[in-house]
């Protein structure tokens, strides 16, 4: 993925660090790193400046260095009526010296991400981008579930050569994933690190529940998206008498949405810790990031140089711009 559609932002958000550092401390020679590791804020903040009165949510994350750029759900477009997909960015900042942290988000016009964004257009709603480089074939893929012409969610792919420089490659798809479509929705697909095993929603038995299929280890993944449908195994350790829906995995850990008994109402944000290949039993996120609303779509990341986690989720609760909002904060998982 190519850095130079996000230079400028990037550059702007270094000025404002330094000029931070600057006044707290410009004697930077005299000043050895007194922070090794950052910790990102236990506060939920809004992504204000990337946010509409509108529904914005399901976003894809493609971490670039300190550069988040990624793609989102919206239906700002048609003011409240169908979804598409849009463009932004986030920058995280954070100095070794001052301890000072910098947090930046904006629209964005990358040129790559234009081209893909329109690819992937359909002519229904589209949502629950996930992007991924595959190991084995070694193309960017995008992930998406879009409404099919009978009114259900079907997932599709869309791959591409990795964006070396200003060259933009060629996009094909989008393309229904034989190998998981029902005649109901299926949605929210993602992977495992190892990229053998692939997490998705589906509510083909009544209500969402979390289901995931094994890809053969030599089978590259158009190749293997494009078998006839499989049918995949539930995972029953997170699955509850409710809607379990959006998975997301870092390492061993899957974030998710629900709205199960013993909530603090409407859907909520849960997570669950892989030992000894088995999934643990789902942990509410808790008061702090949950509320009576609804939080929805969680993703998660991790830099080096932070002792914690970032989450990003979307929520209609109070106090937002309006419809879903995109949010951001630090978040702790058990290490074991």
């Amino acid at each position: 993925m190519k850095k130079s559609g996000y230079i400028n932002f990037i550059i702007s958000g270094l000025s404002i660090l330094f000029v931070i550092v600057c006044f707290t401390d410009c004697k930077k020679t005299e000043n050895p790193i007194k922070y090794p590791k950052g910790t990102f804020p236990d506060t939920v903040i809004n992504i204000a400046d990337i946010n509409s009165p509108y529904d914005d949510y399901n976003l894809a994350l493609y971490q670039i260095g300190e550069y988040l750029p990624i793609i989102f759900s919206s239906n700002r477009k048609s003011s409240g009526g169908q979804f598409d997909l849009e463009q932004a960015g986030i920058s995280i900042l954070f100095d070794q010296t001052s301890g000072a942290f910098g947090f930046g988000a904006k629209m964005t016009t990358d040129a790559f991400l234009d081209k893909l964004i329109g690819k992937a257009k359909t002519p229904g709603n589209d949502f629950g981008p996930y992007r991924l480089f595959s190991k084995i074939d070694g193309f960017e893929y995008l992930l998406l579930s879009s409404t099919n012409a009978a009114g259900n969610l079907d997932l599709y792919y869309l791959k591409n050569q990795p964006v070396s420089g200003t060259f933009l490659p060629e996009i094909t798809g989008p393309l229904p994933i034989t190998l998981m479509n029902t005649g109901f929705d299926d949605a929210y697909i993602c992977f495992n690190p190892e990229q053998d095993t692939a997490y998705f929603s589906s509510n083909k038995e009544g209500t969402f529940d979390i289901f995931f299929l094994k890809k053969p280890a030599e089978k590259d993944l158009s190749s293997w998206f494009n078998l006839d449908y499989s049918l995949p195994a539930k995972v029953d350790s997170i699955n509850s008498s409710g809607e379990d829906k959006c998975p997301f995995i870092l390492k061993k850990i899957m974030v998710f949405a629900s709205n199960r008994p013993g909530g603090l109402g409407g859907y909520d944000l849960y997570y669950s810790i892989l030992k000894n290949g088995k999934w643990g039993s789902p942990v509410n996120l808790g008061p702090r990031i949950n509320t009576s609303s609804d939080e929805y779509r969680p993703v998660i990341g991790s830099y080096p140089e932070f002792t914690n986690k970032y989450l990003m989720f979307s929520s209609n609760r109070p106090g937002g711009k309006g419809g879903f909002d995109l949010y951001f904060t630090g978040v702790d998982f058990p290490s074991k």
